[in-house]
């Protein structure tokens, strides 16, 4: 059991510490706990609070139709109408509604490759250079999966834990694609099936808050036991207006926070910048002074630009007279369209993957002119995926601050026809698999909890913020380790490349080897 969480006190308890991260995320978070041990004074400030640990988590009406849960301020798109976007500011940050899928990138993710409507850009860094913080955070977050199972996946090594295995209805459609040559893989999940774990498959995963604080979130995996650590110092409720620096611009000093009405300045060694790809480069942005008029770090002018997020469609299959029996549905994917495509379109399409089963008010948000009961018919017989593809680096993608100080986002979908190509052929399987009513629809811009590149890193100081260690280019002691750091955005969630990320800065941050991982335990029965 996992005790209540260990609740800040009224503010930071001195005025200086080695490393000052701010947001407590999946980078952010995995980041503390990898420095606990390090000996170094680490405080972790995060805006939001602990999210109630309450029967409403999974409560499917007051998660989707009320947004219980959503406390994310309203953003701006280009043309100024208003939207809001799928962040959530709590301990843990997003990871508190995620579905829990962490899977690597793979190795030719790491490298320059071509699509119809541009390059996806080499990485600073290679994966035989992740490989081992990727298995370091496999074990941290409890990840169940199959390493044979998936062509597309390159490892030497078991996963910490055993896939967890697929429900009736999802092995026949498994069993359905194979027999139309594709190949259905283990989607990897960091869920706690340990023996003695808390996991009970339930239908209220994914984006669901976890009730018995059984899923792999960053708050319950690393926060917690980060602080628990007594090393770890946690402040919520704190938004961090600025990252000042020494007069030259040269050094970050420290960190200006607002807590409710009162302003703190806080000194630091070393700032870690770790809001989530927008907010962190809004916070750069918003850091600007004398020696960095456009933003801190930013002489190249690439803070804020190169947003991505995926082109991503829900798809729904339905069977009017067949029931989807499955709760915990979200265990399949297939890759089969990772890395190519098909005779009209002859570059990488994408992903796709089963999503957490729907359930009426899930789409009653969407739908709100069908009758409750005709979506809930609907819902019982539906089997439900997510299809993904690249959304490439454009520099007019970008995160800006309207002149009140709020967020706006220009984005434009690009490599779309790889999407709609991926969609096309999706809906062709479906219908083999024997449903003969297929929906989709695609997602817009406040879907984003895939969110990245903004503050991308890179070996040339004029086309880059950061270099290979996320150290901005400009001010020598600036980090940067969430999504916002990568160079291109692959077609798989990227949480778990974030945590194997932090892991490996860690390292360089206090050039110990020793940043292990707990030891691995059976799976529960």
């Amino acid at each position: 059991m996992i005790g209540k969480p260990i609740l800040p006190d009224d503010g930071p308890k001195r005025s200086h510490y080695d490393f000052v991260i701010v947001g407590s995320g999946m980078g952010g978070a995995t980041l503390a706990y990898a420095l606990k041990d390090s000996g170094a004074g680490v405080l972790l400030i995060e805006r939001g609070d602990f999210l109630p640990q309450e029967k409403q988590n999974w409560d499917a009406e007051a998660v989707f139709e009320k947004h219980r849960y959503q406390n994310a301020e309203q953003w701006y798109d280009a043309d100024g109408k208003a939207f809001t976007p799928g962040n959530y500011y709590y301990v843990g940050g997003n990871t508190k509604l995620y579905g829990s899928s962490l899977v690597r990138f793979r190795r030719e993710d790491f490298r320059a490759t071509q699509h119809e409507a541009g390059t996806s850009p080499e990485w600073p860094f290679q994966y035989d250079d992740l490989r081992p913080y990727y298995l370091r955070a496999e074990q941290l977050y409890r990840v169940h999966g199959d390493q044979f199972d998936d062509p597309t996946l390159e490892r030497a090594e078991p996963f910490p834990y055993p896939a967890i295995g697929h429900e009736p209805p999802v092995q026949e459609a498994a069993d359905a694609l194979k027999r139309m040559g594709f190949t259905p893989s283990n989607i990897p999940l960091g869920i706690d099936l340990r023996e003695g774990g808390g996991c009970i498959r339930c239908a209220s995963c994914d984006g669901f808050p976890c009730r018995v604080l059984a899923k792999s979130d960053a708050d319950v995996v690393a926060v917690r036991p980060a602080v628990a650590s007594g090393s770890v110092e946690l402040l919520t409720n704190a938004y961090v207006d600025r990252v000042r620096t020494d007069a030259d611009g040269t050094r970050a000093t420290g960190v200006d926070v607002t807590r409710g009405s009162t302003s703190i300045s806080i000194d630091a060694g070393t700032v870690i910048v770790s809001c989530g790809a927008v907010n962190s480069a809004a916070l750069l942005l918003r850091s600007a002074n004398d020696r960095h008029p456009h933003g801190l770090g930013n002489s190249s002018g690439t803070v804020g630009r190169h947003y991505m997020v995926h082109n991503n469609t829900v798809m729904v299959a339905l069977h009017p007279t067949r029931r989807n029996t499955a709760e915990f549905q979200k265990t399949l994917y297939f890759n089969d369209f990772y890395a190519k495509g098909t005779a009209d379109h002859p570059y990488p399409l994408g992903h796709v993957q089963l999503i957490g089963k729907l359930q009426a008010e899930m789409l009653a948000g969407q739908r709100p002119a069908i009758p409750k009961w005709a979506l809930r018919y609907a819902a019982h017989r539906s089997m439900d995926w997510w299809l993904f593809t690249e959304d490439l680096p454009d520099p007019e993608n970008r995160v800006t601050r309207t002149p009140k100080g709020d967020i706006r986002i220009r984005w434009v979908p690009n490599n779309v026809r790889a999407h709609e190509i991926l969609v096309r052929e999706t809906r062709k399987l479906l219908r083999g698999m024997g449903y003969p009513l297929v929906f989709s629809q695609r997602t817009g811009i406040e879907v984003n909890s895939h969110q990245a590149g903004t503050v991308r890193a890179g070996t040339d100081p004029a086309t880059s913020a950061l270099d290979a260690n996320c150290r901005s280019h400009e001010v020598d002691n600036l980090y940067v380790v969430d999504s916002a750091f990568f160079p291109s955005l692959p077609v798989m969630n990227p949480a778990l490349t974030i945590a194997a990320n932090a892991l490996r800065v860690a390292e360089h941050l206090t050039g110990d080897t020793a940043t292990t991982a707990p030891a691995q335990h059976t799976t529960k029965r």
